[in-house]
C-alpha cells in the first residue's frame, strides 16, 4: 500500500483531514504530505494540517478543522456544540474551540478560542470531534442563547440521547439559574 493510499484511508474517517502527527502514527515519513502537496490532491490547510482536494465535504468538516487548527487539546464549545448537532436554532460566525491553555496558533477569524478548563465529565467526542457535553454546552449557552431556545433544545437532546435522561432536571435547573 502506497503512502498515499494509507494517508487516503485515514483521512475519509476525519473528513479528508491528516495531519503530520497523524502521518508519523500511521508511518509515513512527514515530509511526504508535502511532496504530495507538491504534485497536486492534497492541499496544505495550515501549518500541519492537510486536506485531501477530492475527500468528501461534510457540514462537521469544518468544526474538525477548527479543532485541528487550535492544536492538542482544544475541543468545541458552547453554541459550536450545540450547532454540531442542530440545536436550540444557532448559527455561529465563528467556531468556539475551547483550550486550557494559550495558543500561538495563527487563526483564521471564523474560530475563536476560549480559554476554559473542562473537567473530564463535561467532555467527549461527537463524530470524532472532541467537545465539550451537550448538556455542558447548553449550560454555557445561557447568556448568548434565549433561554426559550436552550430549553427546548434540551427537549430535543433528550430525546435524542444527547443529554442523559437522569441529568435533565439539573441541566434544566442550570439553565433557568439566575435568568
Amino acid at each position: 500500500m502506497t503512502y498515499r493510499h494509507l494517508l487516503w484511508d485515514f483521512a475519509l474517517d476525519n473528513y479528508g483531514y491528516v495531519t503530520t502527527h497523524d502521518a508519523r502514527d500511521l508511518g509515513v515519513p512527514t515530509g511526504e504530505l508535502a511532496k504530495m502537496a507538491a504534485r497536486g490532491g492534497l492541499s496544505n490547510v495550515s501549518y500541519g494540517i492537510y486536506r485531501f482536494d477530492d475527500a468528501p465535504h461534510s457540514p462537521h468538516g469544518e468544526y474538525h478543522e477548527a479543532v485541528l487548527r487550535v492544536g492538542e487539546g482544544a475541543h468545541l464549545t458552547r453554541d459550536a456544540v450545540l450547532a454540531l448537532h442542530d440545536l436550540a436554532l444557532v448559527n455561529p460566525r465563528r467556531i468556539r474551540v475551547g483550550l486550557s491553555r494559550r495558543t500561538e496558533a495563527q487563526l483564521p477569524d471564523w474560530i475563536q478560542v476560549i480559554r476554559e478548563d473542562i473537567p473530564v465529565e463535561d467532555r467527549t467526542t461527537y463524530e470524532r470531534i472532541p467537545s465539550t457535553t451537550v448538556a455542558r454546552a447548553l449550560i454555557d449557552c445561557r447568556e448568548i442563547v434565549m433561554q426559550e431556545r436552550l430549553l427546548e433544545a434540551l427537549d430535543d437532546a433528550t430525546r435524542r440521547g444527547l443529554v442523559r435522561r437522569r441529568d435533565r432536571a439539573a441541566v434544566e435547573a442550570a439553565i433557568k439559574e439566575n435568568m
